[in-house]
């Protein structure tokens, strides 16, 4: 057997040699070289946050250059809401870190409904930005004046789905009731009705939420909370339509949806539709046409539906399908053009100015379209540069003649 010797003691080297050699044998070391350098980049970047970097970067904000008013005009002090985020400077107000929708207010003042004067420019992610001439209450929308809940008194009575309009005491109608307010200039009118609401909600809370309230909206009858959107639209300051579905030219290929006005229909079975789709809700001046080419080429199916209207009090504006029919006696517009019939930036941007160029040679223009983005979009900077043209841009209503 061999004997087992004892282990010599080890020598202790001196510290310096000996953190040299374990600094350089880790270093040799791949996994941790790589772990070592992407800690000190992970260090680099929070140190850089922390130093230079904006916290509400991701978030809109929004820059108001205000023109402080006379203590004699009766406004209070200008204050803000009590929030981090809120610098004022040089007459510049800026708030930031806004949630989406969230309205923003400047309390201060003794008379809320009286305008700040100066600008409201938007500022949204990736720079982009948004401006207007007036003061804007919330992102990307201008508020006007809220319109009268839905139902008024005395303009009901019970229908198949909900509540019919009717006329009421002294004649007032619907079409009176429920159409927005219109302050005449003198100068051309340009309406335009933005329509297809109610089956896409981010679709309809855009178009409702973002649109100038003078431009008019129309809803689809078969939409889920119906009521909802139109007193949510209400409350915005638009005026309302009921898009009505009438029988195309590839019927039944093209169905569009139950209780259909159909040409060949006796006018019982006509004004029963028809009652069944204006019971749906309440709340609206006029009703529209969704589809209609072989219905509105029918004068007994159209002789029956204008005069249930008249009856009912409303109006009867199309999308440009019956320009040639007559009112009856109600309330009647046709639309000069469909701005979004092709979906392209040139496009819609011909149709306004084809708008501009009707109202300037008649006084007065009808124009309507789709909830599209772009639509939306076009629509809103296009409105902002009508007054400087010298149009005024007005509710459907204000174009409807009798």
């Amino acid at each position: 057997m061999f004997a087992k010797r004892p282990a010599p003691a080890p020598a202790t080297p001196r510290p310096s040699a000996a953190a040299g050699r374990g600094w350089a044998a880790a270093l040799a070391n791949p996994y941790v070289g790589a772990g070592g350098a992407g800690l000190l980049f992970l260090v680099s970047m929070v140190a850089l946050v922390l130093i230079a970097g904006d916290p509400h970067a991701g978030a809109p904000s929004i820059r108001i250059p205000l023109q402080a008013p006379k203590a004699a005009d009766g406004y209070g002090p200008l204050r803000g809401p009590a929030d981090p985020g809120m610098e004022l400077a040089d007459g510049t107000v800026t708030l930031e870190n806004l949630a989406p929708g969230q309205d923003v207010l400047l309390p201060g003042v003794s008379d809320p409904a009286e305008p700040i004067a100066g600008e409201a420019v938007i500022t949204l992610p990736q720079g982009a930005s948004m401006g207007g001439g007036q003061a804007q209450r919330a992102v990307g929308r201008i508020v006007g004046p809220p319109l009268p809940a839905a139902p008024l008194p005395g303009l009901t009575e019970p229908g198949p789905g909900g509540l019919l309009p009717i006329v009421g005491p002294g004649g007032r109608t619907p079409f009176q009731a429920y159409a927005r307010p219109f302050k005449d200039n003198g100068k051309p009118r340009i309406a335009l009705v933005v329509g297809g609401l109610g089956l896409n909600a981010g679709a309809t809370r855009a178009a409702i939420e973002r649109l100038p309230p003078e431009v008019t909206l129309s809803f689809v009858p078969y939409a889920d909370g119906l009521q909802g959107w139109i007193d949510l639209a209400r409350a915005d300051g638009h005026e309302v339509m009921i898009e009505i579905p009438m029988e195309p030219l590839d019927y039944p290929n093209n169905d569009p949806g139950p209780y259909t006005l159909l040409a060949s229909a006796r006018t019982e079975e006509t004004t029963k539709r028809l009652e069944w789709l204006l019971s749906r809700a309440t709340g609206y001046f006029a009703v529209t046409n969704y589809l209609g080419g072989r219905f509105m080429g029918s004068d007994q199916g159209m002789g029956a539906f204008l005069g249930a209207l008249k009856t009912r009090g409303l109006g009867f504006l199309d999308d440009g399908s019956a320009g040639r029919r007559s009112g009856g006696g109600l309330p009647r517009a046709t639309a000069d053009a469909v701005v979004d019939a092709q979906l392209s930036s040139e496009a819609v941007d011909r149709q306004l100015l084809a708008l501009e160029a009707a109202a300037l040679q008649r006084g007065q223009a009808l124009g309507s379209g789709f909830a599209y983005p772009l639509t939306i979009d076009k629509v809103i900077r296009w409105a902002q540069g009508l007054p400087a043209r010298g149009y005024q841009l007005a509710p459907a209503s204000a174009v409807a003649r009798r």
